[in-house]
């Protein structure tokens, strides 16, 4: 259960974004209306996830594997159920959505795949245990720049599910909207 009310004071603000988000995805986001009860909060994330939407340098794909290896790492519900259902629909494979939860014993991966899968975990884990050649091996095939994409998309993603685990928000039904199975 929501730790927070997810029925903010119906602020312009709020309305706006509630209209976005229904449009956009169907239904309000529940971290979105969580954050609702503090509208420069709101407006902090908003610019923060718009800025982040724009980055370019590592491969779509990739960027969605470390989204969901860090959101599995740390159990967040809400983001594994939106997870699912964003990158599906982007386009991404979804036997490597299926396979998520046991990537180690899937043969649907690439070795690269698989480094982006292991620094998201080892990024996550606490306190992180990122080798210096799992680092290197990522810095090397991607190259610097989509290499700090990673990693700061991986930072992303701790914020997004450390918010959402702690505020108790759970799956709000869009894996429901998709052929894709939820666990392994």
């Amino acid at each position: 259960m929501a730790r927070v009310s997810l029925t903010p004071p119906r602020t312009l603000l709020y309305r706006a974004v509630e209209w976005y988000a229904r449009r956009t995805y169907g239904k309000m986001l529940d971290p979105v209306a969580a954050m609702g009860h503090h509208p420069r909060v709101l407006l902090a994330g908003i610019r923060f996830e718009l800025a982040v939407a724009r980055w370019r340098s590592l491969d779509p794909d990739l960027k969605a594997l470390a989204v969901m290896g860090s959101a599995a790492a740390i159990g967040c519900s809400w983001c594994m159920d939106f997870g699912y259902w964003e990158h599906t629909r982007h386009g991404m494979d979804p036997r490597k959505i299926h396979d998520l939860p046991v990537w180690r014993d899937s043969q649907v991966y690439t070795p690269l795949e698989r480094d982006v899968l292991a620094y998201a975990e080892a990024m996550t884990a606490t306190p992180p245990d990122v080798s210096d050649e799992l680092a290197e091996r990522l810095r090397t095939a991607l190259g610097e720049r989509a290499f700090l994409e990673l990693t700061m998309m991986v930072a992303v993603e701790n914020q997004r599910s450390r918010l959402n685990s702690a505020l108790g928000l759970t799956s709000q039904g869009f894996k429901d909207h998709c052929e894709v199975r939820v666990g392994g």
